[in-house]
């Protein structure tokens, strides 16, 4: 019989609803020792978290965090929440004894963070961090040939995450839908954003970055703001490009925009070795694309790996080898990985630390943009 753990959700939306789903399913394909239960929803909307709640199967609502968090039923606590909220959050999540799960990135900035990690390390309660991609099954074989040795000595590392949504200059900022463009509510743009996600990947697969520079745009500087009903300036950033240099002496190129025509949500990397190169694509998430150069040189070219044997990261636990799954089972897959470190006893990565590490490297990059000047990341 499993263990009961109960889950207490501050906000909801995209975020809430992956979440939910990776919750409710993780049990079902995992054998594991603890077993989530949907304990309480929080939103300040009470309809709102009650309509959530009603299709998601949480138990009950609130709508006071500090009164979640003090409940003596909620086990852990999962922050879905805007950026600027993390850290309030999150310590008096970890003063109260509380397994903590934290929307990406980690906080506004780097000193925020690392309150928030002395917090968790003080109270010694389990915590992690959202970034998923690290657990989607083609990205989770790109680690493992790496750390084989298969690529060889690294060279470049190459990342883009491309976005079309926020081109029109009539669209405002700020409030429940739209406090991404809100620099109070968000910290940063596509930097925090989109980025954060390249950088996480970039650092599990590639290990540190040392240094950066930067540039960062904002093409429309003033939008009516949701909550004040005003113009007012638009003070994070629409569009980043940055070079880098990780400890391994290998090169970086990242680059990421908000007004990039055409594209949803395109993420890609690409990875050089001296013997080999990967690549990934969000699109066509369930691939990889391997390129060995010491094939025989009539059959040398890329190959498309479809990620979906027994053998392979995560999937014995869903279908039949051919049978491909989708963008949510990488939640699942950090709720079950979370999990299975709760009855091991053993951190799960990013931690809260782990997720610092991405953090630094943001403020760095934004650091960067705003002095047109090479970064050291401390």
């Amino acid at each position: 019989m499993s263990k009961p753990l109960n889950i207490g959700m501050i906000g909801y939306g995209f975020m809430g609803r992956a979440h939910s789903n990776a919750y409710r399913k993780v049990n079902n394909f995992f054998d594991l020792e603890y077993r989530p239960v949907l304990k309480a929803v929080c939103a300040r909307d009470k309809a709102k978290a009650q309509a959530f709640a009603d299709t998601w199967g949480y138990e009950s609502v609130e709508t006071d965090w500090k009164k979640l968090i003090a409940r003596p039923d909620i086990d852990a606590v999962d922050i879905c929440t805007p950026n600027n909220l993390h850290k309030e959050i999150a310590i008096a999540a970890a003063a109260a004894g509380k397994t903590i799960l934290c929307e990406k990135p980690l906080a506004i900035d780097t000193a925020e963070g690392e309150e928030m990690c002395k917090a968790v390390e003080k109270a010694g309660v389990p915590n992690i961090v959202w970034y998923n991609y690290r657990r989607v099954p083609a990205v989770t074989l790109a680690k493992q040939l790496i750390d084989e040795g298969r690529l060889g000595k690294i060279f470049h590392y190459r990342a883009v995450f491309l976005q079309d949504w926020t081109i029109s200059a009539d669209l405002p900022q700020g409030g429940a839908g739209l406090w991404r463009l809100d620099a109070a509510a968000a910290g940063s743009g596509v930097t925090g954003d989109l980025l954060a996600h390249c950088i996480d990947t970039a650092l599990w697969l590639n290990g540190p970055i040392q240094s950066v520079t930067a540039m960062t745009e904002t093409f429309i500087k003033e939008r009516t703001h949701t909550l004040s009903g005003k113009v007012e300036q638009v003070k994070i950033d629409d569009a980043c490009a940055f070079l880098g240099r990780f400890s391994n002496g290998s090169l970086a190129t990242f680059e990421s925009t908000r007004y990039a025509r055409g594209h949803k949500a395109l993420y890609t990397f690409e990875i050089n070795g001296e013997n080999a190169s990967i690549a990934w694509d969000l699109h066509d998430l369930h691939r990889l694309s391997y390129f060995d150069h010491r094939d025989d040189s009539i059959i040398r070219g890329w190959r498309s790996i479809h990620v979906t044997d027994g053998d392979q990261p995560y999937m014995k636990h869903w279908w039949v080898p051919g049978l491909q799954i989708g963008y949510e089972h990488s939640f699942v897959h950090q709720v079950a990985d979370f999990l299975e470190g709760l009855a091991n006893k053993k951190p799960v990565g990013p931690t809260f630390r782990d997720a610092l590490e991405t953090q630094k490297v943001c403020d760095a990059v934004l650091a960067s943009g705003k002095s047109r000047q090479w970064v050291e990341i401390g």
